[in-house]
């Protein structure tokens, strides 16, 4: 089996990341999911790539505190380097013990610094500090410092709840300002929409004439957005298109290197490890990278190295060669290969969609007859890009108690162009994981788990379609 492109510790599960640049490197520190009871307390570990393929293991970064200590958890928050050259690690600290007024876990700011380039880190409990009266004392966390320099000091963003209101629209992005990194004043919010339960891992970054504010919200559904303006202070628009991934893609924050932005987040597992499980917090890291579209809106897709590493062309044979058109004005044909697929593969399919096509797109670990497989389902007529499967679930044997009246995974829909035209449809499987990008614009993220293998076949319903291209590249480690 060819190591995975998707880093997880052989311990455990990537949980939120903490990305930062240095000298072309990405050092990504995230937090350390074990899955035991009794429940360990929480550290920073680290893993280092430079190719975003390599991925290097250096263990414990930041070690959690003890049972009676402030931060048993270290959690979220953010790293910055100051002008003598001190890296500044701020984290959450939080301990399931130490209660706060309202009886919910206290979560705190603290501090930690490294003068050897971030090998070791001092903590320095006297500069802990919690959430201001008027704030709940039990959301104070993930806090993202950034220089904003029009204003010669420091900015740190925290995701916070207003202690009254609506429950679920009290979020916050509070806000601390500092000159020196040490000591930090409390000031108005950096965000206020009075519209989630609260921002989880803010981060904020410029880009051009733009500014970017990305924030994971679980209010309506769990995931990662983003707004954009020509201002740190907004307004911030929200554009068409403003979550990054779907439901499984979480927590995602970003780094730049060479004018390039790529956002770090984690697929989340689900529970026993089969496709109707309940969603688990961690998962194994993914990366996507950012793109600007000329109106200043992102689009999502994979970093070319990570597509150049499949490199093996992996025969597919079809019914008929390409480009071959599939034309069903009022029915449904699919074309599946002759041959399975491997366990970790990088496809891309250029669909040719002619006007009022209901739907299309592409098969994955197929059956021979293209009725059992996991579905890429690009449907024009409603603007969207949704993942399925069948079999779906059975409650009992009668037609009536199979769930086919759902009409696809929920949770897993992206909205996207696919008006009448030329589209690619690109897709990562590797084990258990799947991600999907169409037309470089649009991703989607899940696991798979039921269906072990299989074949790939494109499909069409109600409509033409022609396939223009269809490939399939495999790695070889040396």
């Amino acid at each position: 089996m060819n190591r995975s492109v998707f880093f997880q510790p052989a311990d455990g599960w990537v949980g939120d990341l903490i990305p930062f640049e240095k000298d072309g490197e990405f050092w990504l520190f995230y937090l350390h999911e074990l899955r035991s009871d009794p429940k360990p307390g929480t550290s920073w570990h680290l893993v280092t790539t430079k190719d975003l393929i390599q991925f290097e293991d250096h263990g414990v970064a930041l070690h959690h505190g003890g049972e009676k200590d402030l931060d048993f958890n270290a959690y979220t928050g953010s790293i910055v380097c100051d002008e003598s050259g001190v890296h500044h690690l701020f984290y959450t600290g939080q301990n399931p013990r130490n209660l706060g007024p309202d009886g919910a876990p206290l979560q705190l700011v603290m501090h930690a610094t490294s003068t050897d380039g971030m090998k070791t880190w001092a903590k320095h409990p006297e500069l802990t500090f919690g959430a201001p009266e008027a704030y709940e004392s039990g959301d104070w966390r993930d806090p993202f410092v950034f220089r904003d320099g029009d204003v010669g000091q420091w900015r740190m963003l925290l995701a916070a709840r207003h202690a009254a209101g609506p429950e679920r629209r009290r979020g916050v992005i509070a806000q601390c300002v500092s000159s020196d990194l040490m000591n930090w004043t409390h000031t108005e919010p950096f965000w206020d929409p009075r519209r989630y339960i609260t921002h989880e891992c803010p981060d904020v970054f410029a880009w051009g004439d733009w500014w970017y504010m990305v924030y994971s919200e679980f209010s309506e559904s769990f995931t990662t957005r983003y707004r954009m303006s020509k201002s740190p202070n907004g307004p911030w628009i929200v554009p068409d298109l403003d979550s990054i991934d779907g439901r499984a893609f979480y927590a995602s924050k970003t780094a730049e290197r060479d004018g390039r932005r790529f956002f770090f987040g984690w697929i989340a597992s689900k529970e026993d490890n089969r496709d109707d499980g309940a969603w688990q917090w961690a998962g194994t890291m993914s990366v996507l990278e950012g793109r600007q579209n000329p109106d200043g809106t992102l689009a999502f897709s994979f970093a070319n190295e990570l597509v150049d590493s499949f490199w093996e062309e992996v025969p597919t044979t079809l019914d008929r060669p390409l480009p071959a058109s599939l034309v069903v004005p009022d029915g449904y044909m699919a074309l599946v290969s002759d041959e399975d697929l491997p366990g970790q593969f990088y496809a891309r399919a250029v669909l040719q969609i002619e006007p009022n096509t209901t739907e299309c797109g592409l098969l994955l670990r197929s059956s021979a007859d293209g009725d059992r497989s996991y579905i890429l389902r690009l449907e024009p007529k409603r603007g969207r890009l949704v993942f399925d499967r069948w079999p779906r679930v059975a409650t009992g044997d009668m037609q009536w108690q199979v769930s086919g009246d759902v009409p696809f995974e929920i949770e897993l829909e992206r909205p996207c162009d696919v008006t009448p035209g030329e589209h690619t449809l690109e897709v990562i499987v590797d084990g258990d994981l799947c991600v999907v990008v169409v037309d470089r614009q649009v991703a989607l993220s899940t696991r798979i788990y039921d269906l072990a293998d299989g074949r790939i076949g494109v499909f069409a319903g109600e409509g033409s379609v022609s396939v223009t291209e269809l490939q399939i590249r495999k790695r070889t480690d040396n």
